[in-house]
């Protein structure tokens, strides 16, 4: 459990809370590359940390990332003209450069640009995203360099969707590998809904031991579960602070089941009681992601789930009960809501905008949740000395996410712990 006090420090994100405060030292995913496709386009809205911002790419490609509200008279610039290297304000013609600069006034005789300053953040474009970073400039990080960053465009895919509750609570359930093989189970074979295998090892496999080794950009853990007689199946995770979970995931086709695909979540505080749940998946071996893939099915992240523009919200959400199916929960599926992450979804915002953790009796079973919490809270004491947070170097670009299953008398750190980190790749924008 947490105080109400440190529950409400590490889920308040807004300007100048001490939680927003970290946050703003880490690269952000604000865009999918597709929103802003070409030069010129017209601009998009975006909520991040609580800051209504608009996001526009200029005549010559460059990002801008910008207060959503002109300095003149508050007009949204999501109205504006995006015209020759500036956003232009529809109501008076003030126009600013990517870099929040104030470059031309159309109402006014005798121009004062120079005075007129908007709110600006720096970009980056990488792996489909384009990323923000919105805290001292002098204190930027490196590159946000993930693996899935760095593969071709085939062998990547990223998708995103409006969560309706606060950013931690929908961290932590992606943190947590003993829900996943009871929410998301099949309960018969002859299913063809989406789930967790009822005769796979995640479900057969007894309850978790879970381990945790603290690293430089977060911590890897492990979930230990006996298998049959003398197996072991071990799932293994990596959280990469502040916001990000690394998962193994099967690519369900290849020669003896090899598993190649990685997926994972990025979770980014929309304000304290909403997020943007970025889903991203990727294969590091030669082949890439198909079609089925990209579609998110099983996942309830695609086209079937989700709007693709806009806010990207879920078809089902709170207001249609998530399209719970009583009788599908009877027969078919532990829930009896379609696609894995909807699940996901429904549990955490069913439990209401900000949950309160001084109610909780965690376990064993919740050692992941309660290392994140102390590396967030650490973070804030870290930051309000003038240090730099965990996660802001370089040393999370080769963490790779691995199951396995192996002989009882092994252990993971023999069989899964080499095979948790890659050569790391060159660092390459776009």
């Amino acid at each position: 459990m947490l105080t109400r006090e440190d529950n409400e420090l590490v889920t308040r994100t807004g300007p100048g809370t001490p939680m927003g405060d970290v946050l703003r030292r880490y690269w952000i995913p604000a865009f999918l590359a597709r929103e802003l496709p070409e030069p010129e386009c017209p601009p998009v809205r975006v909520r991040l940390l609580g800051e209504r911002l608009v996001g526009f790419r200029d005549s010559q490609g460059r990002i801008g990332l910008v207060d959503e509200f002109c300095p003149h008279r508050r007009a949204s610039l999501w109205f504006g003209r995006n015209e020759e290297s500036g956003l232009r304000c529809v109501y008076h013609g003030w126009k600013f450069d990517v870099d929040g600069n104030c470059v031309d006034q159309m109402n006014e005789p005798e121009q004062f640009c120079h005075k007129i300053h908007l709110t600006a953040y720096p970009t980056t474009e990488m792996g489909g995203v384009i990323w923000a970073y919105m805290g001292p400039r002098e204190r930027m990080p490196a590159p946000p360099a993930f693996e899935w960053t760095q593969v071709p465009e085939s062998h990547r895919h990223c998708s995103k969707v409006w969560e309706e509750c606060n950013w931690l609570q929908a961290l932590e359930g992606g943190i947590d590998t003993s829900h996943a093989p009871i929410l998301h189970r099949t309960i018969t074979p002859n299913t063809s809904r989406p789930g967790v295998p009822v005769q796979g090892p995640f479900v057969r496999g007894k309850a978790p031991i879970l381990e945790v080794d603290v690293t430089d950009y977060g911590y890897r853990y492990v979930g230990i579960r006996p298998l049959d007689e003398d197996k072991t199946y071990v799932r293994s995770y990596h959280f990469v602070m502040p916001f990000t979970q690394i998962r193994p995931q099967q690519i369900g086709r290849g020669s003896g089941g090899d598993r190649t695909n990685i997926a994972g979540h990025i979770w980014v505080p929309i304000d304290d009681e909403n997020c943007m749940v970025w889903n991203w998946m990727y294969s590091f071996g030669e082949q890439g992601l198909n079609d089925e893939d990209r579609m998110e099915r099983g996942n309830g992240n695609g086209p079937d789930y989700v709007e693709q523009s806009g806010e990207f919200r879920s078809f089902r959400n709170k207001r249609n009960d998530w399209m719970i199916d009583r009788q599908v929960q009877k027969t078919e599926t532990f829930t009896g809501i379609d696609g894995v992450n909807t699940q996901d979804r429904a549990v955490q915002e069913g439990m209401g905008p900000i949950v309160d953790r001084s109610q909780e009796h965690l376990g064993p079973a919740d050692r992941a949740i309660i290392a994140a919490r102390r590396l967030l809270l650490d973070a804030v004491t870290t930051v309000q000395a003038g240090g730099n947070p965990p996660g802001v170097d370089t040393s999370y670009y080769s963490a790779r996410a691995i199951e396995k299953i192996f002989p009882r008398n092994d252990t993971w750190r023999q069989t899964v712990l080499p095979e948790m980190y890659a050569e790391k790749l060159p660092v390459a924008a776009k």
